[in-house]
């Protein structure tokens, strides 16, 4: 699939009750839909038909690295050399008739780093996915909250599932320095989960096929992984993500709702408008040409959280550089996702399965 152009669908399903638009920034989770398998079948989507990839970019070159401007910045962690390390199986958190869940830590540079890992009964070796959930409040974080419910159905699909949970979040180690420089090294401890997986020597993990989900912030973390680090993993998914271009986030939360941090950020790095070169190099979107791995992109229209735009923008993005992107847009669903949340997930698990075997 490396090159296919952007396909837009929607997943158009009449709901009979508006659902509850509810931010991850302010609850985290939302309450679980009914289990895999007791769900209604998904609305048949319209085949589309893909134009000629003639004259697009070779997907398969992927860029030199661009000088960094900036010691915080994209380009510096492409140059950065990972060793993801030490993961680590603590208290048994749930055993059920699908998976046991329990708590791990690794290591991501000097830190270590907390998280969940949901692992399906049987031998294995079960493919995984690195799980980078959304904005939640450092201060009533708990380990693997966010994503509960995606642990859950995507463990029963058969994947080994790791939660991060992020510097400063949990029982992860601090960053005095994370929210300042733009949250840049929850990447790296992304990143690190993946490498940390691989030499785990865990037999029930493969690490030879290894995904990444993101919701919302988590969607943006996702895409700096894809461009820092191409060929690390075999695809990646996203819900209702957050802006590949960061001046958005910046002024859509930290100046409009932290303007302490926001001048922490500004005397640090430079305003948008006094700095526009740092701000470019702290943005996905810049860099989408280094991208190798395929795209799956899922929002709901009635998002007033991540406006639906920043999905099409990433997406277009994406195509314009030749790479294997879809975006799947779901009527009247809200930031979180609700009635059709379940339709997503299986459309969510098709999309691994074909990228990762």
């Amino acid at each position: 699939m490396q090159g296919a152009p952007v396909r837009t669908v929607v997943a158009a399903v009449a709901l009979v009750a508006a659902a509850a638009c509810t931010s991850e920034r302010t609850t985290g989770d939302t309450a679980p839909s009914s289990p895999p398998g007791a769900t209604t079948e998904p609305v048949s989507e319209p085949s589309v038909s893909e134009p000629s990839a003639a004259d697009r970019p070779d997907p398969t070159a992927t860029p030199a690295l661009p000088a960094a401007g900036s010691p915080v910045s994209l380009p510096a962690l492409m140059a950065k050399e990972y060793d993801g390390r030490a993961l680590r199986l603590g208290e048994t958190l749930a055993t059920t008739e699908a998976y046991t869940r329990r708590a791990v830590t690794y290591r991501s540079g000097d830190l270590r780093i907390s998280g969940i890992l949901v692992v399906p009964r049987g031998r294995g070796p079960f493919p995984v996915l690195i799980l980078a959930h959304g904005y939640i409040d450092p201060a009533v974080y708990t380990s693997g909250r966010g994503m509960t419910r995606e642990q859950d159905y995507l463990a029963r699909a058969g994947y080994a599932v790791l939660h991060v949970d992020y510097r400063n979040h949990a029982g992860s180690d601090d960053d005095p320095t994370a929210e300042r420089d733009l949250r840049l090294g929850y990447t790296e401890d992304v990143i690190n989960a993946v490498l940390a997986v691989r030499r785990s020597g865990d037999p029930r993990l493969d690490g030879d096929r290894v995904g990444l989900v993101g919701r919302s912030m988590g969607g943006g973390v996702v895409q700096n992984v894809l461009v820092t680090k191409p060929g690390l993993v075999d695809a990646a998914v996203v819900f209702a993500s957050v802006s590949s271009d960061t001046v958005d986030n910046y002024e859509r939360w930290t100046a409009a709702e932290r303007p302490e941090v926001a001048r922490q950020i500004v005397r640090r790095h430079g305003s948008p408008e006094d700095a526009p070169g740092f701000w470019k190099q702290v943005s996905p979107r810049t860099y989408v040409d280094r991208v190798t791995e395929p795209l799956l992109m899922l929002h709901g229209t009635a998002d007033d959280t991540c406006p639906p735009r920043w999905s099409e923008q990433t997406a277009a993005a994406f195509e314009r550089a030749g790479k294997d992107v879809e975006l799947v847009t779901y009527a009247g669903e809200g930031h979180a996702f609700g009635p059709q949340w379940p339709q997503s997930m299986r459309r969510t698990v098709r999309f691994l399965r074909t990228e990762m075997g």
